[in-house]
């Protein structure tokens, strides 16, 4: 499988969260970015990641590269497909190449790209298209011994399946079985599996987080779930409380970008708050679904995004973050395994087998 990721007009570190996550991530070869604007860079040049993935203006070129698979690498609020993305959608739909789509919008929903499929005898992989027989949360006891950890943030988009990746891949350096639950679109399509949480019926968030969580627990040790939105931001908040109490984690790592002071979509006119006041809230919240006799469910650690920072600048920030929870901080990608390790650790330590 060779994949191609479409991010017409929009392949910039603010709005290619999905492409760079895969760039950054995935198992499988990543053999072009189809973006006209920027046709003719590597992908590093304008995202960070994906040194010698090339840009290319239009679909043809990426399937000429050997493209098997066409993937949506953006998001935007709502989740609509992008006017801008439907011909070349529709182009590579009928040369009979996969599309991925991590939207909530559904491909087939347009009649133009679903005859562009049926012309070209290509599938459709709705990433955010969740199971239909999910259970309602808090009936399934994990296996004895499986230690839980959630990513959770002070924010949307600050970095939480970026820290739950590293933190995995940290944890198997130490020897740990360390599984990685993806409960969103990128995650998915760099895990191969999972369930978009956001695009679950309410009655049912629990339900799927614990469903995924239980299971991997079955495969390993230690289960990390990615965490979604956060619990102080006005439009996500569901998601993130649904997905808390059905992970029910033992420990959890506080996400955050150094520079954001404001909640995503905002403004000033919702701040975001402390550090500190952030841990009490995931704590608090956790222990509405912590069954009794169980130690309190903790934040451990504080991943940071510090990725527009100075190299001083940046570790200035990683100081204050642990100087003010009194917590081991780290930022994963800057600091690399060093950073992950120190996150590791701090769970190891937290949760001891």
């Amino acid at each position: 499988m060779k994949v191609a990721i479409l991010a017409e007009g929009q392949f910039a570190r603010a709005t290619a969260k999905t492409a760079i996550g895969v760039l950054r991530y995935a198992p499988f070869e990543v053999v072009a970015v189809v973006d006209s604007t920027r046709a003719g860079k590597d992908a590093a040049e304008c995202v960070g990641v994906g040194g010698g993935v090339p840009v290319v203006a239009g679909v043809d070129e990426a399937i000429a590269r050997g493209a098997t698979v066409l993937l949506i690498g953006t998001a935007a609020a709502g989740g609509l497909i992008p006017d801008g993305y439907r011909p070349a959608l529709a182009r590579a739909l009928e040369r009979g190449v996969e599309v991925w789509n991590g939207l909530h919008e559904r491909v087939f929903a347009d009649p133009e790209l679903a005859a562009a499929a049926a012309r070209g005898g290509a599938t459709v992989r709705e990433l955010r298209e969740p199971p239909t027989d999910l259970p309602i949360g808090g009936h399934r006891a994990r296996r004895e011994g499986a230690r839980v950890v959630l990513t959770v943030g002070s924010d949307a988009a600050v970095g939480k399946m970026t820290a739950s990746l590293e933190v995995v891949a940290a944890l198997r350096r130490m020897g740990e079985r360390a599984e990685f639950v993806a409960t969103g679109q990128t995650g998915i399509a760099i895990a191969g599996g999972g369930i978009a949480v956001d695009a679950v019926v309410a009655d049912f968030i629990a339900g799927a987080a614990e469903l995924m969580a239980c299971d991997a627990a079955e495969r390993a040790d230690w289960v990390v779930v990615e965490g979604q939105g956060s619990l102080t931001h006005p439009g996500f908040s569901g998601v993130t409380l649904g997905l808390l109490h059905g992970a029910a984690p033992d420990v959890m790592v506080l996400c955050h970008e150094a520079m954001r002071h404001s909640v995503k979509g905002y403004d000033d006119r919702q701040p975001l708050r402390s550090l500190r006041e952030y841990v009490r809230i995931y704590e608090d919240a956790a222990s509405w679904r912590r069954p009794p006799g169980y130690p309190p469910a903790r934040v451990v650690a504080v991943a940071l995004n510090t990725a527009d920072l100075s190299s001083a600048l940046a570790q200035a920030m990683i100081d204050n973050a642990a100087n003010e929870t009194g917590l081991p901080a780290a930022d994963p990608i800057r600091e690399g395994p060093v950073g992950a390790d120190r996150l590791a650790q701090a769970l190891r330590e937290a949760v001891p087998a």
